[in-house]
């Protein structure tokens, strides 16, 4: 356990820290339904089942994370919680509004295995302030340099009685790669714990392993490709082209940095190195979708290339876009509903699976645009399992029934990659049948593709 007497944050808020270690323990329970003289035995919840973690209606909180190496053996780990996500209540001695929440994080290191390396435990007593629209805190990690490592972090909501978990991997493997470095925004001072920046967004690079004389900015353009269908068996599409410029300025951690175009940004701190921290310009309106424009792009899951050329070079695509979902849903209402459900899946792809190209172009992206939140979710070092619930298969014997169910998978393999910690690619050969083209052809119909529900296979 790495012992500090003093959690530092960045607002004005009252907390407690503990050293040592509190586990959190969950029981679940076996549900039994009787109905008559009939029974059915239904599964145990799965308590290593994450899929609420890409499930906006079962998560209530959605705190943002980002790992600096600060010292040879100490790292930061920064949480940043929005203030209205906080369930804020006057239930407390002080009789003031407070958020009540429990952190606790395990460290593991995952260079060979997994071992556990430090843990730590924090009561935050957060209190409602005007005007404040986020709390951050930087939680002190020990390490040692050369490690990949995992950080487990669970956070109690005390007063809504919900505990969610996320995985934030960072490693100690080199001085100029990105967890080296730390942005800021140029003006408020704050840091930023997302790589996505508007075009008019000044912001500053803060090296933190020494003293630097400059900044070497490699300008590529953005990624455009569509990943292929996961029953196809090729390779993930990705950058492999090398940048249009390298521009090399004057370091100074005041600096204001603007990108005002389009593209991905390597800031490195040598022109001969292919780390360091990446900066993402997606456009204005990223991660929303809110012209015709934009909307159309993520039809290329569900279009025709004739359909989506005819559609890029109308025009007037707001029509070509209208009637393309009128198409599919036979009439207004129904494909404003379609509408609602696609666009609010891109959204969400584009706020969970963004790595250096847009969440939705990304093949978990894609995954979840088409299927949907995902039933299971199961996570490792080396990448995540989704499953998808098929119909359910009962059995019987005598007056016993007993309920089977069965899952799609699809696996996901962590990728390193010099811009993104988030990249990862779908592994085709574990999942040949995909059933992906029902699950086209049902959009296509106007039907929201589910694969529990019998009637639509």
């Amino acid at each position: 356990m790495y012992k500090n007497d003093k959690l530092k944050t960045f607002m004005n808020t009252h907390h407690n820290h503990k050293t040592g270690f509190a586990g959190l323990t969950f029981i679940f329970t076996l549900l039994v339904i009787i109905s008559g003289s009939c029974r059915t035995m239904q599964t145990v919840i799965d308590p290593k089942d994450l899929s609420y973690l890409y499930n906006p209606t079962k998560n209530t909180i959605n705190p943002r994370f980002s790992v600096t190496n600060d010292l040879e053996n100490q790292s930061y780990l920064a949480v940043k919680f929005f203030t209205n996500e906080l369930n804020f209540s006057e239930a407390n001695p002080q009789g003031v509004p407070m958020a009540q929440l429990l952190i606790t994080v395990k460290l593991y290191d995952i260079t060979s295995g997994r071992r556990l390396y430090d843990t730590a435990y924090y009561n935050l007593n957060i209190i409602r302030e005007e005007g404040r629209f986020e709390f951050v805190y930087r939680i002190p990690l020990r390490v040692q340099q050369g490690l990949n490592y995992m950080a487990e972090v669970r956070i109690l909501d005390r007063i809504r009685q919900r505990v969610i978990q996320s995985f934030v991997p960072f490693n100690t493997l080199s001085v100029t790669n990105r967890y080296n470095f730390m942005a800021r925004g140029h003006f408020a001072r704050n840091e930023l714990f997302n790589p996505v920046i508007r075009n008019n967004e000044y912001v500053n690079l803060v090296y933190l392993k020494g003293i630097i004389d400059s900044l070497y900015i490699s300008s590529y353009r953005k990624f455009s490709e569509i990943p292929d269908p996961p029953s196809m068996l090729l390779p993930e599409k990705t950058v492999d082209y090398p940048p249009d410029t390298i521009i090399v300025l004057p370091y100074s951690d005041t600096l204001p940095i603007m990108f005002p175009n389009e593209g991905i940004y390597l800031c490195s701190t040598d022109k001969k190195l292919n780390e360091g921290y990446t900066f993402l310009n997606f456009g204005a309106t990223y991660p929303r979708m809110i012209n015709p424009e934009t909307m159309i792009e993520p039809l290329a899951y569900l279009a025709s290339a004739q359909e989506m050329y005819r559609m890029k070079s109308s025009e007037k695509p707001k029509v070509a876009l209208d009637e393309f979902w009128i198409g599919c849903g036979g009439n207004v209402e129904r494909s404003r509903e379609l509408i609602r459900i696609y666009y609010t899946r891109v959204l969400y792809a584009n706020y969970y699976f963004t790595s250096y190209k847009e969440g939705w172009r990304t093949e978990r992206g894609m995954i979840y645009i088409i299927y949907g939140p995902p039933d299971k979710v199961y996570k490792t070092n080396e990448g995540e399992q989704w499953g998808y619930r098929k119909p359910v298969i009962k059995s019987s014997w005598g007056t016993r029934y007993r309920v089977k169910e069965n899952y799609l998978y699809f696996n996901f393999k962590k990728k390193e990659n010099v811009f993104s910690d988030n990249d990862f690619f779908i592994s085709r050969s574990e999942t040949l049948i995909t059933l992906w083209d029902q699950a086209v052809a049902n959009w296509r119909k106007g039907i929201v593709f589910r694969l529990d529900n019998p009637e639509d296979l």
